[in-house]
């Protein structure tokens, strides 16, 4: 376990080889979440969270709905097209 000291600005310095693992670089917002004996620094989300509702519902598709062998063939135009388009 290691240790770290609060600064008189009330700073935390979080150990190199910490901040590398977890990917945090500078600029990075962190959560700060109060429980019994201690806190937890958490990286803020970059989204809001949302529902499936909420994201598909921007879709507005109004036809009729799609089979699993309609989305297999579309699936296999576009890789065709996709293919004869790079060479």
């Amino acid at each position: 376990m290691e240790t770290t000291k609060l600064s008189s600005k009330g700073q935390v310095i979080i150990p190199k080889h910490i901040r590398e693992s977890h990917h945090w670089d500078t600029g990075l917002e962190l959560q700060v979440i109060e429980f019994d004996g201690g806190i937890l620094l958490k990286p803020k989300s970059a989204f809001v969270q949302t529902t499936i509702a909420e994201v598909a519902g921007c879709l507005h598709y109004t036809g009729p709905a799609k089979t699993d062998s309609d989305i297999e063939s579309a699936m296999a135009q576009a890789a065709k097209k996709a293919w004869r388009d790079s060479n």
